[in-house]
């Protein structure tokens, strides 16, 4: 799939991604997140207003599409069903390239877990590096790249000067975490970790909110998939489908790679799919 994207890309001279490898660990936590933030159009002020935060994870994967990343989300091996990818045993990877910059999320893994992979594997674009990942909110790995790349995705989805600022001391924690995931829109995960990281909750108990709360999420009943248009937009991507569908109709690759690359047998689906993501065709 990359391998494909990258020759797309060079034929159609699209221009590439801008901020690959423009960071470094010896920069400010704070000012890279605020860089990512800035480039994505990741404005606080408009998710704020957005109902919940799963529709505002549904605006970050929109903005990271319209950034230029590849991102695909699956929690099985192709399309065997019957292999599905354990969260226990990696969350993600990134593929770092100034042409195809990729990132992977495990299908498998909560809503609220994807929203922190996604924000960590930015981190790790923006240094120019690949990598594969399983962390989370709660981790704090020993390795200095997968640190950093923590602390600027937590920074990223709640920025540490906002979360003070809306800190009401004399909250109940279960009220507090509620209210500042509606406030930053992000998971009570984050809230959590942040929530440790200004100081307001000890390492012990946040440990302990924090697994109860992955339990509770976790329990969530998955919806059902079956729809081949929207699993594929999210398995391989809309960046990836458009540019599939647009180099196929336009003549510039066959239809026979185009159903083994989206899975698909008829042009009238493949037609629909383009129309699904965003080509006239």
């Amino acid at each position: 799939w990359q391998e494909w994207y990258r020759e797309y890309m060079r034929v159609t001279r699209e221009p590439g991604f801008a901020f690959d490898g423009s960071a470094s660990l010896s920069d400010n936590v704070v000012s890279v997140a605020a860089h990512i933030r800035q480039a994505l159009k990741f404005d606080l002020g408009e998710r704020r207003l957005m109902r919940t935060w799963e529709e505002a994870f549904r605006r970050f994967v929109e903005q990271v599409d319209e950034l230029g990343v590849l991102l695909m989300v699956s929690g099985i091996v192709g399309g065997n069903s019957h292999r599905k990818l354990d969260p226990e045993e990696f969350r993600g990877f990134a593929f770092a390239d100034s042409l195809a910059p990729l990132v992977f999320i495990n299908g498998q893994d909560t809503k609220a877990a994807q929203m922190f992979t996604l924000a960590h594997e930015l981190a790790h674009l923006w240094l120019g590096q690949t990598a594969l990942t399983n962390v989370c909110p709660a981790s704090s790995p020993a390795n200095r790249i997968e640190k950093w790349c923590n602390r600027v995705a937590a920074e990223l989805l709640a920025p540490i000067k906002a979360v003070k600022q809306e800190v009401d001391i004399g909250e109940p924690l279960s009220e507090a975490k509620k209210r500042l995931a509606r406030c930053f829109k992000v998971s009570t995960l984050v809230i959590l970790r942040r929530l440790h990281d200004a100081g307001f909750i000890t390492r012990e108990r946040f440990w302990e909110e924090y697994e109860l709360e992955r339990d509770r999420l976790m329990s969530v009943t998955r919806s059902a998939g079956g729809n081949y248009y929207v699993t594929t937009a999210t398995r391989v991507g809309r960046r990836f489908a458009r540019a599939v569908v647009t180099s196929t109709f336009e003549g510039q690759s066959s239809f026979t790679d185009a159903f083994q690359l989206l899975g698909c047998k008829k042009v009238s689906t493949l037609r629909e799919l383009g129309q699904r993501v965003g080509v006239e065709v």
